[in-house]
C-alpha cells in the first residue's frame, strides 16, 4: 500500500523565504492570511490527505464507479463519507469569495491544498476541483442573480459544479459542436445535445451538480463565434434555496478509462434540458476560458502532485530493498547487500523526479501569487503584468509539468522493478492516473502551439519581454556573487538558448506556419526549463541565507543546493538539444506525403 507524507515543511518555505508571502499582505484577502493561520491551513490539509483521501485512493481504483439503471451513479466506498468531511471542514471556499460563503483567502493556497489532495488522491480531488472552476466562472460571468442562486451552494460545496466542452465529433475544435440552444420566452433555454468526457457529470457526493455548458444558440454564427455559455442545473432550484424537479439531463453512460477510475467521467444527455444564458450571447467561449484556465493550473498541479507520491514512495523503497553492492564497494557491511539507493542509476532517477518536483512546486506558487495580484491588486500595471504572466505560464505548467509528472511516475515505477508492474505497490496506478493530465483540459501539443501560435507574440511580445528581463535582470544582479555561480551561469546559457528559439521562430515561422508547429513541443519544453531552472536559484538563494541561521550545517538546505546543482548540471543542458531540433524546421516533419505513415 503506497503512503504519502504532504510537503508541508516545502510549501511554508516557498511561500516565507522563497517568494515572501508577507509582503502581499496589501492584497484583499492576504491579511487574514498569518503566517500561523496558513501554517494551520496546510497542516490540516496534510492531515486531511494523508489520513482520510490517501487509504480511499486504492479503493477507488479498485471499485470505481457505479451507473445504475436510473441513470444515477455510485462513487466507491468512502468517497462520500471522505467528501462530507470535505464539505464541514469548508476546503471547497477558502479562496471565494465572503460574499458567497468562501473564506477569500489567496489562491494560491487553494493551489496547495489541491496538490495535497490530487497526491493522495486525485480521483476524489476532482470533484471539488472541477467545482472551484465552476465557481469562477460564475463569479466572474454570471448575473448577480445566478450567482446569488448558485455560488452559495456551490462555495460551501453542498451543490457540485463542472464543465461541459466536449462532444463526440469535437474536442479542441469547438466550433464544430452541435449542442443547441432554443430561447424560451421566460428567457431561459432548452438545451438539447450530447457532451462526453464529462469528469464529474453524476454521482452521490452532493444533492445538485450544476453544468456548465456549452452550446449554440438557433441561428447563431457557425464556429467559435457563434458559441455561448449556460448553466444547467441537474435539479431546478426553488426560490428558498430548497430542491425543486429533475431538469432534462442525465448520465447515459460511464466511461470505462485508464486510470482515474473514481471519478465518474460520463456521457451526459441533454434532452431539452432548461438553462440560462452566463454572460452574453456568443461569448460562451470567452467567458468558459475563465473556467478552463483555472483547471489547465489545476491540472498542471496534477502532474506535480503524482510526480511527488511517486517520488516519495520510490525513494522509501530505494532505502530499503536489498540488491547488490556499491560499485566503489560496500556501504552496510552488515547486511547481506546495500539498499539500491547506493547505486549511482538510482541515485540519478531519484534526483531527477526531486529535482522536478521542488522546481515545479515554486513555478506553481510562483504563477499563483501572480494570479492573485492580477485578480486582487487595485493597480492597474500590476494586474496586467500579473495577467500577462498567467497568460505565459499557464500553457507551461499544464505542459510541462504533467508530460514531467507521466514521465516521472514511470521512472519511479521503474525503481520498484519487477514489483512496480504489480498493483499492491500501488506505482502502476500512478502511472495510469498520471497518464489522463497529458490529454484533457487541452492536449499538450494544444498546449505548446497556444505557447507559439498566441502567446509568444501577444500584444507585441510583452509578456515574453517582461519573462526575458526577470530573468536576465535576477541573472545580472547576481553575476558578482560566488555562492549563486553555480546557478546563476547555467541558467545564462539556457535563457540564451530560449532567447535564440524565439527569435528563429520569428524570422522562420511567419512565412512557413509549419515551422512554428514542428517546434512548438519543444519550445514548450525550453522554456519550462528555463522556468524551473529560474526557480531553482531563487531556491538555491533562500537556502543558502537560511544556513547562516543554521550555523552553517543544516542537511534540508544543503540538500537543496546540492539538488540545485544536479538540476543545473544534468537536466537544465538540455536546453541545447531542444534549440537544435527548433533550428531544424519542419522540412523533414512535412516532407513525406500522407501515404508513407
Amino acid at each position: 500500500m503506497p503512503t504519502y507524507r504532504a510537503p508541508v515543511d516545502d510549501a511554508l518555505f516557498l511561500l516565507n523565504d522563497v517568494f515572501h508571502f508577507d509582503r502581499y499582505g496589501n492584497l484583499p484577502g492576504f491579511a487574514d492570511a498569518s503566517p500561523d493561520t496558513v501554517e494551520a491551513i496546510l497542516g490540516e490539509a496534510a492531515k486531511f490527505s494523508e489520513e482520510v483521501l490517501t487509504p480511499l485512493n486504492r479503493v477507488g481504483d479498485k471499485e470505481g464507479c457505479t451507473r445504475h439503471a436510473d441513470g444515477s451513479v455510485t462513487t466507491p466506498k468512502g468517497f462520500k463519507q471522505a467528501y462530507k468531511q470535505l464539505v464541514d471542514g469548508g476546503w471547497v471556499g477558502i479562496s471565494a469569495p465572503a460574499e458567497y460563503g468562501g473564506q477569500g483567502l489567496p489562491t494560491t493556497l487553494t493551489g496547495m491544498v489541491m496538490e495535497f489532495m490530487c497526491s493522495a488522491n486525485m480521483a476524489f480531488a476532482m470533484y471539488p476541483g472541477l467545482t472551484q472552476g465552476a465557481t469562477a466562472a460564475l463569479a466572474a460571468h454570471g448575473s448577480d442573480a445566478l450567482k446569488k442562486i448558485y455560488l452559495p451552494k456551490m462555495v460551501s460545496g453542498e451543490w457540485t459544479g463542472t464543465m461541459n466542452l466536449t462532444e463526440p465529433h469535437c474536442g479542441t475544435d469547438l466550433g464544430l459542436l452541435r449542442t443547441k440552444a432554443a430561447p424560451q420566452p421566460d428567457g431561459s433555454y432548452k438545451i438539447t445535445g450530447t457532451k462526453i468526457f464529462i469528469s464529474a457529470g453524476e454521482h452521490d457526493l452532493a444533492e445538485n451538480i450544476v453544468h456548465l455548458v456549452l452550446a449554440r444558440i438557433e441561428g447563431a454564427p457557425e464556429g467559435t463565434k457563434g458559441i455561448s455559455l449556460f448553466v444547467v442545473p441537474k435539479i431546478f432550484p426553488k426560490d428558498d434555496g430548497s430542491l425543486g424537479e429533475r431538469n432534462a439531463v442525465a448520465c447515459g453512460s460511464l466511461e470505462e478509462k485508464m486510470g482515474i477510475h473514481g471519478n465518474s467521467t460520463c456521457v451526459m444527455n441533454y434532452d431539452g434540458a432548461t438553462g440560462w444564458l452566463i454572460g452574453e450571447a456568443n461569448r460562451g467561449l470567452h467567458a468558459m476560458f475563465t473556467m478552463m484556465n483555472e483547471a489547465r493550473m489545476g491540472v498542471g498541479i496534477q502532474g506535480l502532485a503524482l510526480s511527488e507520491v511517486a517520488y516519495q514512495n520510490a525513494a522509501a523503497y530505494a532505502k530499503e530493498r536489498l540488491q547488490g553492492r556499491s560499485l566503489s564497494g560496500g556501504k552496510y557491511k552488515d547486511k547481506p547487500a546495500d539498499p539500491i539507493i547506493v547505486h549511482p542509476d538510482l541515485r540519478r532517477t531519484l534526483l531527477t523526479i526531486k529535482a522536478f518536483n521542488e522546481a515545479a512546486r515554486a513555478l506553481v506558487t510562483w504563477t499563483a501569487l501572480q494570479g492573485d495580484v492580477a485578480h486582487r491588486s487595485g493597480d492597474d500595471k500590476q494586474r496586467q503584468a500579473a495577467d500577462d504572466h498567467m497568460g505565459l505560464l499557464t500553457p507551461v505548467i499544464k505542459g510541462v509539468l504533467t508530460d514531467g509528472g507521466f514521465a516521472n511516475s514511470v521512472m519511479a515505477q521503474q525503481v520498484f522493478g519487477g514489483h512496480g508492474y504489480i498493483a499492491e505497490h500501488g506505482m502502476e496506478q500512478f502511472v495510469r492516473d498520471a497518464r489522463i493530465a497529458q490529454i484533457y483540459e487541452g492536449a499538450n501539443g494544444i498546449q505548446a502551439l497556444d505557447l507559439v501560435g498566441r502567446k509568444l507574440g501577444k500584444d507585441g511580445g510583452r509578456a515574453m519581454m517582461a519573462f526575458f528581463n526577470e530573468v536576465s535582470g535576477y541573472i545580472k544582479e547576481r553575476s558578482g556573487s560566488e555562492a549563486m555561480k553555480p546557478y546563476v551561469t547555467p541558467l545564462s546559457a539556457a535563457l540564451g538558448h530560449l532567447q535564440q528559439a524565439s527569435m528563429w521562430f520569428m524570422q522562420n515561422a511567419m512565412g512557413k506556419p509549419d515551422n512554428a508547429g514542428a517546434g512548438a513541443t519543444d519550445y514548450m519544453h525550453l522554456f519550462g526549463l528555463v522556468a524551473l531552472g529560474y526557480m531553482w536559484c531563487r531556491i538555491a538563494e533562500a537556502a543558502q541565507a537560511k544556513l547562516p541561521k543554521a550555523n552553517g550545517s543544516s542537511p534540508r538546505y544543503s540538500a537543496k543546493l546540492v539538488t540545485a546543482r544536479f538540476f543545473m548540471e544534468r537536466m537544465l543542458p538540455e536546453t541545447a538539444t531542444h534549440l537544435a531540433r527548433i533550428q531544424a524546421g519542419a522540412a523533414s516533419t512535412m516532407e513525406s506525403p500522407d501515404e508513407a505513415f
